[in-house]
């Protein structure tokens, strides 16, 4: 699979302020990609692209972009690796949406790949997207050899056992630990990973020292967090059309949210406070770079007041 960056206008703002040009961006260089020439398997391109393309803030390939220029990088020089984060994360999405998941019928406003294309075809499209995301990772992203292995090992633990599928894993056995600790934990690995790694990566690929990264590490773990407590009082006060996926699914599938857990203004109250943790935390990181800060703290803010 090859890409080549594309440069695009920056899409219009609306709601709370985000780096609409990072996004830009990002858009136009997913929209370069193409993953088979080959007739085939055209079927299984198809769905891939359906749900890679079908929108979204693009939360973990901003951060990426945001992080390099926060280092005084040019935001081109990691688009692959912003690539391959949201090729991971449509992938996650897909089989989340399955009926052996969350059984969820809209992604992004349209019908969920399971939906569109049948399930065969959406778990392959899942897997594809996965491998893809490495091989994009490892053949286009300019970075010294060790690096380079380096960034893909923290990508494959963010998103392996030690991550994402171990968070996915804790979810859906109900295994997470009682109270904040234990719901903390579990969406640190389900989603904070991940988002960590979209900050990690680049640190890596930019030879930034091991206090730089710890404290990046702090940050980007709250940043995690506030995402998911946002989200789950999300899943309740928004409606299907505000949020493109089902509304109230957490509820009907019985799971352990913010929400359930500490009603819905204890969420909010928790919302508030990690928001605080995360920017003091953006705060002592930024000491350590050079570049600009904006595009980091207006993400940080989005994610605090997002409605979608």
């Amino acid at each position: 699979m090859r890409a080549t960056a594309v440069s695009a206008p920056a899409a219009p703002s609306s709601g709370a302020v985000y780096p609409e040009d990072l996004r830009a961006r990002v858009d136009a260089y997913l929209e370069s990609l193409r993953f088979t020439t080959e007739p085939d398997v055209g079927g299984l391109s198809e769905a891939m692209r359906y749900s890679l393309l079908a929108g979204g803030k693009r939360i973990r390939p901003v951060l990426a972009l945001a992080t390099a220029r926060a280092l005084g990088r040019p935001v081109d020089t990691v688009l692959p690796l912003a690539a391959a984060l949201e090729l991971i994360h449509t992938y996650s999405l897909i089989h989340d949406d399955l009926p052996a998941m969350d059984d969820d019928d809209l992604r992004r406003g349209r019908p969920t790949c399971h939906v569109a294309f049948g399930e065969e075809v959406a778990i392959l499209a899942g897997d594809g997207l996965y491998a893809e995301a490495f091989s994009h990772l490892l053949t286009e992203q300019v970075g010294t050899p060790v690096n380079l292995l380096a960034a893909a090992a923290e990508l494959a633990r963010a998103t392996g056992v030690a991550g994402m599928v171990g968070g996915q894993y804790i979810d859906v056995a109900n295994r997470a630990g009682p109270g904040t600790e234990g719901l903390r934990r579990l969406h640190t690995l389900k989603t904070g990973r991940l988002i960590a790694a979209s900050i990690a990566c680049v640190l890596i690929l930019s030879e930034a020292d091991p206090a730089t990264i710890e404290a990046f590490d702090r940050y980007a773990e709250e940043l995690g967090v506030l995402f998911q407590i946002v989200d789950d009082i999300l899943d309740v006060t928004g409606s299907a059309q505000e949020l493109g996926k089902t509304q109230g699914s957490d509820e009907r599938l019985g799971k352990r949210t913010y929400v359930s857990e500490f009603g819905l203004d204890g969420a909010r109250t928790l919302a508030t406070e990690s928001h605080q943790r995360a920017r003091a935390a953006l705060e002592l990181a930024a000491e350590r770079l050079p570049g600009e800060l904006d595009a980091l703290t207006q993400i940080t803010d989005f994610i605090a007041t997002r409605s979608c």
